[in-house]
């Protein structure tokens, strides 16, 4: 078992860069999508990526719950990339329930080291910008940052992605 963490600005290469280190892997492949299709926009990014992915890919769908998921589908024959945990964050930023998200968090932070399953995420490196002045932006970049930095203690491999080129800086080059 290996997690790995894969962060990235805005089509810096960094959902390419975790397809192409877990299609290396003889594990049976599955894309743990946490975006929600609201707009059609949306909608073209999501159509893209699954045109991205070959058939070797079996695609999971979760935008709130992602410990439980990681936790129903582990295999230690299995490798599950999880595209993005900031689509993710926002989910559960935007629920009624204020406290759902420390505890999705929390879970996924118990969750993820007793696994048996090869684990990339990837995630929008969102804390090099300015800071933004809305209430609920700053709690975003936030949350973000914190849980980089926690994840980033429980990786094997921390990727920052950047014009397509990889920066390691947690572990050795996988490619």
């Amino acid at each position: 078992m290996t997690i790995t963490l894969v962060l990235g600005g805005a089509r810096s290469g960094k959902s390419a860069l975790a397809q192409s280190i877990a299609e290396r892997s003889d594990k049976d492949l599955y894309y743990v999508a946490t975006a929600t299709a609201n707009d059609s926009e949306m909608k073209n990014r999501i159509r893209q990526h699954q045109a991205e992915r070959s058939s070797r890919w079996h695609l999971k769908e979760e935008t709130l719950h992602l410990a439980a998921l990681l936790q129903q589908e582990d295999d230690s024959n299995k490798c599950l990339l999880i595209d993005c945990l900031t689509l993710w964050l926002t989910n559960l930023l935007l629920q009624d329930d204020k406290a759902l998200i420390n505890i999705e968090i929390d879970k996924l932070q118990t969750v993820l080291p007793a696994l048996q399953s090869d684990i990339i995420m990837v995630s929008n490196e969102v804390g090099s910008g300015i800071v933004p002045l809305g209430e609920l932006s700053r709690r975003f970049c936030d949350e973000t940052g914190a849980l980089h930095q926690s994840l980033a203690k429980l990786s094997d491999t921390v990727i920052l992605t950047i014009a397509g080129l990889p920066q390691y800086l947690k572990g050795s080059a996988q490619l």
